[in-house]
């Protein structure tokens, strides 16, 4: 570890010295982006508790991690700086962010979930994006519910578990025909745990999706549900840049991880991919987001800190898959984001809205290199360079009413 934080103030003069990124699509001349909403997952974490189920067989113990779970790690927060040093590079040379000194205090606003992992990747993020200013990350109470990260749990909308089962089931086909769409990608699993058994190495039991108990959420058993997390924990040992020994006891490359990240990805096809899934858990953020672009006020940059979750019923909600290399489709990496970049004609005094999904490859994140990839996205019925008014009537069409307007998001 004091290798790697020695390493980043030359990675970070390194990413300074690069071009200004440029997404594929060009933006009409004579635009000007004026404000910019950025929806992020957190960075490299400690696996959490039960993340790998206490039923699942390997060959060998699994590889200690130096931090108690859930916290983002060194190696983690370093990466999520670059990701703000990044960032500024762009916003510099729209005027977003000062090239010298600090933001104006209201100008850049960064919010995360009331989780240990967000709260700290938020503030390595805004190491990079404003060095040595005082930008604070803003959160709730670990002990409430923020309604724009965890709306089913916040009761954001009137959510229906019934409603939700029937839904995902004719999103998917069904838990059991999930399960038997990904058992390549388990039988794979399987190998790299090597534990010996035929029948294989990870439990969950027959496929399953009902109500939860509190009928604010659903709960999920089966083979997704009990091998989703184990991939997630062996692309994290990776991206931490844990030795080739160590990553899957050495039998996890990067092309094995990518493809053990669909069962990962199945996990949302379950939790935020289905429209009605999407319309919920995307609710409040998608208003939020949608404020954030359309009044007058507000700051330049409006950063929001959340989970894999909130990334995805985003996207879904907004009609794109999310891609990256190294990563299944609508696996988001660590530090993955989608960017809601708002552009005005002087003349004129129309706005217009570009959607990206930003991450750093996996490869990157390993090794800590400034690379990003930054991919346009279209709008599910809307140019990618899009009207503000239509992106607003789009995006709001395919979220579910909010109870009561939640406070974080204003």
């Amino acid at each position: 570890m004091p290798r790697l934080l020695r390493r980043l103030p030359l990675l970070l003069a390194a990413l300074a010295g690069l071009s200004p990124p440029v997404m594929a699509a060009p933006v009409r001349a004579g635009l000007v982006l004026d404000r910019a909403v950025v929806l992020m997952r957190h960075g490299v974490r400690v696996p959490l508790d039960g993340e790998v189920p206490a039923d699942t067989r390997s060959a060998a113990p699994w590889p200690r991690w130096p931090l108690p779970e859930s916290r983002v790690t060194p190696h983690g927060a370093q990466a999520m700086t670059l990701l703000g040093a990044f960032d500024r590079r762009r916003w510099v040379q729209a005027g977003l962010v000062p090239a010298t000194g600090c933001p104006r205090g209201g100008t850049v606003r960064i919010h995360s979930n009331t989780a240990i992992r967000t709260i700290q990747s938020g503030e390595a993020y805004a190491a990079g994006l404003a060095p040595g200013c005082p930008i604070m990350v803003d959160h709730l109470a670990e002990d409430q519910a923020d309604p724009l990260f965890e709306p089913l749990r916040a009761g954001a909308t009137a959510f229906d578990a019934r409603a939700a089962v029937g839904a995902i089931d004719r999103y998917t086909g069904g838990m059991a025909a999930l399960a038997d769409r990904h058992r390549p990608d388990i039988r794979l699993l399987d190998r790299v745990l090597d534990c010996g058994d035929p029948r294989g190495c990870t439990g969950g039991g027959a496929p399953a999706l009902r109500p939860s108990a509190d009928g604010r959420g659903i709960d999920l058993s089966g083979p997704i549900r009990s091998t989703s997390g184990i991939a997630q924990v062996l692309l994290l040992q990776y991206a931490e840049g844990m030795p080739a020994s160590q990553v899957g006891w050495g039998r996890a490359d990067a092309a094995t991880i990518a493809r053990l990240g669909r069962l990962h990805a199945a996990l949302f096809d379950v939790f935020t991919r289905s429209p009605y899934m999407a319309a919920h858990q995307a609710s409040a953020l998608g208003d939020h987001m949608l404020g954030a672009l359309t009044r007058k006020d507000g700051p330049a940059l409006d950063l929001l800190v959340g989970h894999d979750t909130n990334v995805t019923a985003l996207g879904a909600a907004l009609g794109v898959d999310l891609a990256a290399p190294g990563y299944a489709l609508n696996d988001v990496a660590p530090g993955g984001a989608i960017l809601l970049e708002r552009y005005r004609d002087p003349r004129s005094g129309a706005l217009y809205v570009r959607a990206a999904y930003q991450a750093q490859p996996l490869d990157a994140l390993r090794t800590l290199s400034p690379e990003v990839t930054v991919t346009p996205l279209t709008v599910k019925g809307c140019a990618t360079l899009c009207p503000l008014p239509r992106f607003e009537r789009l995006l709001r069409a395919r979220l579910a009413p909010l109870v009561a307007r939640p406070a974080p998001g204003r």
